[in-house]
């Protein structure tokens, strides 16, 4: 075999190893016949749908095995008031306590509205980057992930996530976040977040594919992303959302 074979097989065999390392993260949650050249997901989040029902964080920690404790999520919703004499109280329905900030009395509303947070797989993840172990990695239909049998848990990307989306496991002791129920979409199913929400303010799917609803969603709506000027290129998708927040 001339170094032409050698290189043409080990082009070849690339997609295989990198699609074998995703299934030795996750054992047996990805088929064998999953085609990860296909796929590019993302969710579309539509802001004036969300009614701050809190069940897509409820399903997560059923579908994922989240900790009980309110501290430990891998999406939650924040509500956001805006005064009228300009101030922007946060309060975050879902983490607890630890990152709430009450509405003060006395003084009046001039709107609010919810907005579901996560994960953003970020075509750019800051978190990939500064992984000293490759346990944090993008795989090829855009989902960033954790490999929990290589981390090694330095908290190093917990520390870089503009986004404040992930977590140490307290039992396990690794880093965790939303994975888009990878488990679930590959095999055809959408992520149990996006499943339960009574509104449909969630929205998932490919955007390789023309007939995607979220394509669909980015044609209908004027879309943004949380914290632009990072240049992380998110893939959570935002309709109607306030620029206090962005």
């Amino acid at each position: 075999m001339d170094r032409r074979d050698i290189l043409r097989s080990a082009l070849t065999l690339v997609p295989a190893a990198l699609l074998g390392y995703v299934r030795s993260a996750f054992g047996t949650a990805v088929p064998a016949d999953y085609d990860e050249s296909k796929f590019f997901y993302g969710m579309g989040v539509d802001v004036d749908k969300c009614i701050g029902c809190g069940r897509c964080a409820v399903a997560c920690k059923a579908e994922n095995d989240v900790p009980p404790e309110p501290f430990f999520v891998r999406t939650w919703v924040e509500r956001y008031s805006i005064k009228t004499n300009g101030e922007v109280v946060v309060r975050n329905i879902e983490k607890g306590t630890q990152r709430e900030a009450e509405t003060p009395s006395g003084k009046e509303t001039l709107r609010a509205f919810f907005v579901p947070k996560l994960c953003n797989h970020c075509a750019n993840p800051p978190c990939v980057q500064v992984c000293p172990v490759g346990a944090t990695f993008s795989t090829k239909d855009g989902v960033v992930l954790v490999d929990k049998n290589r981390c090694i848990g330095c908290r190093y990307c917990i520390q870089a996530c503009p986004y404040g989306a992930r977590y140490l496991d307290p039992v396990k002791k690794v880093a965790d976040k939303c994975t888009f129920c990878y488990h679930r979409v590959v095999r055809g199913m959408l992520p149990a977040c996006v499943e339960v929400c009574p509104t449909e303010a969630r929205v998932f799917g490919n955007l390789r594919s023309g007939a995607s609803p979220l394509v669909r969603f980015k044609r209908n709506h004027k879309t943004f992303v949380l914290k632009p000027a990072l240049n992380t290129e998110p893939k959570v998708l935002y309709a109607n959302l306030d620029g206090e927040v962005r």
